[in-house]
C-alpha cells in the first residue's frame, strides 16, 4: 500500500494510511469506514491478502467510493484475494485493480478526482513509466 502513499505524496495529496482487518479487527475497520467521510476522506484504497474481505467491509459502511487492492500475500500467490476482491454483491461497490504494488499505485491515481490533482499527476508521469513509447515503437 506503500505505492498508494507514494503516488498521492508525490502530487501533494493528504491521507491517511491505518492497519484494519476484517477478520482479526472488524469493529475498527467498520469504524474507520463509517467515520471516513467525517474526516474529509473522499476515496477508500484497501488492501487485503488472503480471504481479502476487508474493501467489501468498508464498501458496506460508507457510500465513499472503494477501491479494492488485492495483495499477493498467500500460497495462493494473490489469486484467492483477487478473487474475494473482485466478486462483490449488488450494492456493495468496490473497484478492484491489479494485484500488490502495481494495483497500489493504481489505486493512488484513480483516487484522483480533483482536475488541479489530475494536472499535477500529468507533469509527473506517473501513469505510463520510462520508455514506453519506445516499447511500443518496437512492437
Amino acid at each position: 500500500m506503500k505505492a498508494a502513499a507514494d503516488v498521492l505524496k508525490s502530487i501533494r495529496v493528504a491521507y491517511e494510511m491505518t492497519v484494519a482487518s476484517a477478520h482479526r479487527t472488524p469493529a475498527r475497520a467498520v469504524e474507520f469506514a463509517r467515520t471516513a467521510r467525517d474526516r474529509g476522506v473522499q476515496v477508500i484504497i484497501a488492501g487485503a491478502g488472503h480471504a481479502a474481505h476487508l474493501t467489501g467491509a468498508m464498501a458496506a459502511h460508507t457510500t465513499l467510493p472503494v477501491i479494492g487492492v488485492p495483495i499477493d500475500s498467500s500460497a495462493l500467490q494473490g489469486l484467492d484475494a483477487l478473487l474475494s476482491t473482485v466478486q462483490m454483491p449488488p450494492g456493495i461497490p468496490v473497484a478492484t485493480v491489479a494485484l500488490g504494488k502495481p494495483g497500489a499505485h493504481n489505486a493512488g491515481i484513480l483516487a484522483l478526482s480533483d482536475p488541479e490533482l489530475q494536472r499535477r499527476l500529468a507533469g509527473l508521469n506517473l501513469v505510463a513509466g520510462p520508455g514506453i513509447i519506445s516499447r511500443q515503437e518496437t512492437s
